[in-house]
This record gives structure tokens, C-alpha cells and sequence, in this order.
């Protein structure tokens, strides 16, 4: 549970951090510079502690944290943080624990009740009505918003997948062998960014950037992935209830950002439905899932 608390209150500063950073910076370096600088602290992480190679199989699944946690959702947030405020993703990302339930339901072939996907549907209409009727005056739903949904969706693939691997990798190795396995593709981005626009910046820039390079991409999963795995995802996911809401605290007294009305009542009902499909979710995972120890002797 403190491990999880602790991965929770790491990522509610993500979005306001990167903010910061893509006001000065190009938002592509923001994504894939800060996954470099968190790769180079993995492979540094790896070596001092002589991790074993993982499995064939492992990379397999690493190769789909990378793509949820280390390029998707970062890609995706910076590019609509360039146009949208942190608040106004802070809703958006509220829609995350039911994603994330959505994929380890997938992922482990459970059959939770229609319930549970009647809970999670109505989460992901109270976003979209909150996307109409704060983003456009005409209604329609703009390229920040559909970069942060999909920023969402695959944010939600990597965690539960991490989550699942780091019971047999750890937290820490689980998100330091995916940073490894995505370098060739971080680094080539990073330098076609940097070819194309120079990166200058304030030294509050700067400043968001280390946040997401060592906290975000890197420490922040140490905890979290860590906590999934002792904890379970079903249990421990429901801690990102909270996120939204230490986002919206930080965007207005760091960014100094206007929460509006709508956004608060979007992110009370997004988070009532999301608390919904938690709550069904949990009562449908096998005990192996949730009890790590019991799930370990089974392993045995």
C-alpha cells in the first residue's frame, strides 16, 4: 500500500511537470530525451546489481511495457500538453485505474460482470461530455483531447502488464529492462529532436524535464510497479483514484491554472464510476492474483 501511494503521488506531478517542460521545449524531446536520461540510469541500475537477462518470453512482455509506459504515454501527453492545460488532463487521465482494470481483465481471462462494464462506460461518457463542453465552443473535441485518450489507453496496457511481469522480474528490473529495450528507438528520436530544434530553455523547463526523466520515467515505477505486484492490481490500482485529484491540487497551486466547476464535477463522477469498476473488478480476481505469497508457492 505505501509503495503504491507512493507511485501515485510521483506520477500526480507528471502532468504538470510536463507542461512546464513543452513551454519551452519541443515536446518530442520532452518524451523521448527524458526516456534516454531515464535509460542510462537503468542500465546503470542494472549493472551495480548484475539483474539476470530476462527470458524470451519476458522481452516479449517488456516490449509491450515500452510501448504502454515508456513511448506511448509519454509521447502522447506532450504533445497534447501543448495545447492543454494539466487540469484539464487531470480529468482526462481520471479514466486510467478503469483502463488499467479493463487490460489485466483481458489479460488474465477473467469474466467480471456486465456491471463492471456498465460502470466503466458511464466513466468514459462523463470524459467525453466533460471534453465537450469544456474544450470547444462548437462542440467538437480537439487533437489535445484524442492525444490524451490514447495517451490513456496505452498507459493502461503498460501498467498492467508491468504489473503482472514485476511479480516474477520485480518493480525495479521490470522498468529498467523496458527503458534498456527501448534505447535504440529513444536515442534516434532524441536526436532527430534535438537536430531540429535545439533544445533552450528556462531553468523552470529544465526544471519539469529532470522531474519527468528521474521521478516519472524512473523512480516513480520503482514504487508503483513494486506495489502492483505485492499488492495486486486489483487492490493496489485502486489508489490511482487519488491521482486526478493531486493533479488538479498541483496544476492550481503550481501552474497557477483555473480549475472551472465542470472540471471538478467531471472528476468526481469520472472517479465514482472508476471506484465502481474497481470495486467489481475486485470481487471477480482469483486469490492466486491477488495473494502474492500463495501465488508464489503455486510458481514453486
Amino acid at each position: 500500500m505505501v509503495l503504491g501511494l507512493l507511485g501515485v503521488l510521483s506520477f500526480s506531478m507528471s502532468l504538470p511537470a510536463t507542461r512546464v517542460a513543452v513551454g519551452d521545449l519541443d515536446p518530442w524531446f520532452v518524451a523521448f530525451g527524458r526516456a534516454v536520461g531515464a535509460g542510462l540510469l537503468a542500465l546503470a541500475y542494472l549493472a551495480v546489481t548484475r539483474a539476470p537477462r530476462p527470458t524470451p518470453a519476458q522481452w516479449r512482455r517488456l516490449a509491450v511495457v515500452a510501448l504502454g509506459v515508456v513511448v506511448g504515454f509519454p509521447l502522447f501527453t506532450s504533445l497534447a500538453l501543448v495545447t492543454s492545460t494539466a487540469s484539464h488532463g487531470a480529468v482526462v487521465i481520471a479514466l486510467l485505474p478503469a483502463i488499467t482494470a479493463g487490460f489485466a481483465v483481458l489479460r488474465s481471462g477473467e469474466r467480471p460482470s456486465p456491471a463492471f462494464w456498465i460502470a466503466g462506460g458511464a466513466g468514459l461518457t462523463a470524459v467525453l461530455v466533460f471534453l465537450v463542453a469544456s474544450g470547444a465552443v462548437h462542440g467538437s473535441v480537439g487533437p489535445a483531447d484524442l492525444f490524451l485518450l490514447a495517451a490513456v489507453a496505452l498507459c493502461g496496457l503498460g501498467y498492467a502488464e508491468g504489473g503482472a511481469l514485476a511479480r516474477d522480474l520485480g518493480g525495479a528490473r521490470t522498468i529498467c529492462w523496458a527503458l534498456v529495450l527501448s534505447l535504440p528507438v529513444t536515442v534516434a528520436v532524441t536526436v532527430v529532436s534535438v537536430a531540429h530544434r535545439p533544445p533552450h530553455a528556462s531553468a523552470a523547463a529544465w526544471t519539469g524535464f529532470t522531474y519527468v526523466t528521474l521521478i516519472s520515467m524512473f523512480l516513480g515505477f520503482f514504487a508503483w510497479y513494486g506495489g502492483l505486484a505485492r499488492g495486486g492490481v486489483a487492490k493496489i490500482g485502486q489508489l490511482q483514484l487519488s491521482q486526478p485529484v493531486l493533479t488538479l491540487a498541483w496544476s492550481a497551486l503550481l501552474l497557477h491554472e483555473s480549475v472551472p466547476p465542470v472540471a471538478i464535477a467531471a472528476a468526481v463522477a469520472v472517479l465514482v464510476c472508476v471506484a465502481l469498476t474497481q470495486r467489481l473488478r475486485a470481487a471477480t480476481v482469483a486469490r492466486p492474483i491477488d495473494d502474492i505469497g500463495r501465488y508464489a508457492t503455486d510458481l514453486r
